[in-house]
């Protein structure tokens, strides 16, 4: 993999509206809010907005599906009439297909198709396109799934397994983006490994999703009381090693500090086609 003029790396701002978010702890949970948060991420430079209405930090309950509906359908909606390009981050089949009516073209699904049996025939019928991230469990047990032989090879096959999977139940390949899954069911060591193995995810022919974004494995990075914001340059840090090998997005919560990174990326590629 390698980022070239005609396919740039793009910004995915992230959009919490949940009251109970590891990052910004409610901040967006008022629609208008979460709207206006989502004008301001395109304005400081994000390409897609994700907005998400259920918790996945680890340990985090799950939600009722009425509730999510009642959390990110109108932020969709309205996001969309702006014409704001909006991914929405849901395990659930029924919350993805309401989604894409209001108007997201990307479904963000951090389980691949394994918490939902309905999510894959709603992924092919939807027409939008599909974020499988590697998953083992839900938040509330992940931890102690975080078991490999070789972190890379494990999660690169067993996200293979989730393509075959999908293109089997209609969804075409040329929809899907994998996302290795920073932080689910992994350890520190493992995020660090699968960052600096990319490329052999970028193997399998999709585009690549990295969410790395104020993760636990950046705030071990930090001191003890460091607060969560202090793990955007580090973010950024990421997000441009990640451009320069070949991610198709990266996930962050501070758009301005990926945006500048990235740019930078871009002015030292340009010094040296002279």
């Amino acid at each position: 993999m390698h980022v070239t003029d005609a396919t740039p790396t793009l910004v995915m701002g992230v959009v919490n509206v949940t009251p109970d978010s590891f990052s910004d702890g409610g901040r967006w949970f008022d629609a208008d809010a979460a709207i206006a948060h989502g004008v301001e991420l395109v304005a400081q430079g994000a390409d897609l907005v994700d907005v998400g209405g259920e918790s996945t930090r680890p340990g985090a309950a799950r939600v009722e599906p009425d509730e999510e509906l009642r959390r990110v359908i109108p932020v969709i909606r309205e996001l969309s009439a702006r014409g704001i390009r909006v991914s929405v981050d849901t395990m659930r089949a029924a919350t993805a297909e309401a989604a894409v009516e209001a108007g997201a073209e990307i479904i963000n699904d951090v389980s691949a198709g394994l918490a939902d049996a309905a999510m894959a025939a709603i992924a092919a019928a939807s027409g939008a396109r599909y974020v499988a991230m590697h998953w083992r469990g839900h938040s509330d047990r992940m931890d102690r799934l975080a078991e490999y032989a070789d972190v890379v090879h494990d999660v690169r096959d067993e996200l293979a397994s989730r393509v075959d999977a999908l293109v089997a139940a209609g969804v075409p390949a040329e929809r899907i983006i994998l996302d290795p899954g920073l932080g689910f069911a992994k350890r520190g060591e493992h995020n660090w490994q699968l960052l600096a193995r990319l490329d052999e995810l970028g193997a399998l022919g999709l585009p690549v999703l990295v969410g790395a974004s104020r993760k636990r494995f950046i705030g071990s990075l930090l001191p003890d009381d460091a607060p969560v914001e202090d793990r955007d340059l580090p973010t950024a840090v990421i997000s441009a090693l990640s451009a320069q090998a070949g991610a198709w997005a990266v996930r962050v919560h501070d758009v301005v500090s990926t945006r500048r990174a990235l740019d930078v990326l871009g002015a030292w590629q340009s010094g040296r086609r002279g």
